[in-house]
């Protein structure tokens, strides 16, 4: 009898089912059980020809949080395990669908990927490769979770409330002595590519004026009552630069050395509000900031504060803050 891998091997690359196969005499195989025909059909059908395979093969995932390290946990996610679990807890009911099909991938593999291109400021294809999937894979888990975790901004993005105002305005006064301070005001910049349908210039004010709800710096002090009022004003607003500046290094796709982020804008809006609310969330369950490269201040830039155009404030507002410097810094 002649051997059936021999026969199966002969025969031609272009046939896909039982009945295009070629006559087989019976001299050449004995008995053709249905197994054997189930050989024989795969065999006479290569991959990437005929129809698609009708069950694919299914994910495996390249993380494993329960293997890792709680340290390199941080480091690479930004978040503690307990934390990360809590989250992806969250975000599984708009996670779930994405695992029906058979080479779905785990909610708890989306969030982890997602908070690795966060934290990395990597490119799609590198951080898609650490997790066991394709670049196009890795875009729609982005484009899902931080839709996800938009749903979810009004829980970790807020202005506090009334019956906080009394500590808010403790911890400032704490910082520099300036009475009822319940905020402080600053921008920062974040590079992304600037779209095809865009105007090629951007116009912008050379700072922010001095209103009545906004102490601003004065300009060009005259006096040592103006001299300590700015200076006291220097220490209660540095707050926001070491929080721009922390966000930027535990999420490195919003600073320089990330590169720009090569989205639409709306997408980088999007990325900003989801590290900012992933930020909150580290800074609620004092999740302690790690990196691999340096000091915690390896990567934080100092944003200096604008002086403001005096000339645009009103004149009320401007006795307002002249009020403030008589009345503490004299």
């Amino acid at each position: 009898m002649q051997d059936c891998a021999a026969v199966f091997d002969r025969l031609p690359r272009r046939y896909t089912t039982p009945a295009q196969l070629p006559h087989i005499p019976l001299s050449h195989i004995t008995v053709l059980t249905d197994s054997v025909l189930a050989v024989l059909v795969h065999r006479a059908r290569p991959l990437g020809q005929g129809r698609r395979w009708r069950h694919p093969p299914a994910y495996r995932p390249l993380v494993d949080l329960s293997t890792m390290e709680d340290r390199h946990i941080i480091i690479t996610y930004r978040l503690d395990r307990a934390t990360i679990q809590e989250l992806c807890a969250q975000l599984e009911p708009d996670l779930i669908s994405a695992i029906r099909h058979p080479t779905g991938i785990p909610p708890l593999v989306q969030v982890l990927s997602v908070l690795h291109f966060l934290a990395s400021g990597s490119f799609q294809t590198t951080v898609a490769i650490a997790s066991g999937m394709s670049q196009p894979m890795f875009s729609n888990v982005l484009t899902r979770v931080l839709s996800a975790l938009l749903k979810h901004m009004r829980s970790y993005i807020v202005f506090p409330q009334v019956e906080d105002l009394p500590t808010v305005k403790g911890d400032f006064y704490a910082l520099g002595h300036i009475p009822n301070i319940i905020g402080a005001i600053d921008g920062t910049h974040v590079a992304l590519v600037l779209p095809a349908h865009c105007p090629s210039t951007f116009a912008g004010d050379s700072g922010y004026p001095n209103l009545s709800w906004l102490l601003t710096p004065v300009r060009n002090p005259r006096t040592r009552a103006e001299e300590r009022y700015n200076e006291a004003h220097g220490r209660t607003r540095r707050v926001i630069e070491r929080t721009f500046g922390l966000l930027k290094a535990r999420f490195r796709c919003l600073h320089m050395t990330g590169g720009s982020l090569y989205y639409s804008p709306k997408k980088v809006c999007q990325i900003i509000v989801a590290c900012c609310m992933l930020h909150n969330l580290a800074l609620q369950r004092q999740v302690p900031f790690l990196q691999e490269d340096g000091p915690e201040g390896g990567l934080v830039a100092a944003v200096h504060p604008v002086d403001s155009e005096e000339e645009e404030a009103e004149e009320e507002d401007i006795d307002k803050r002249n009020n403030v410097i008589q009345q503490y810094f004299q």
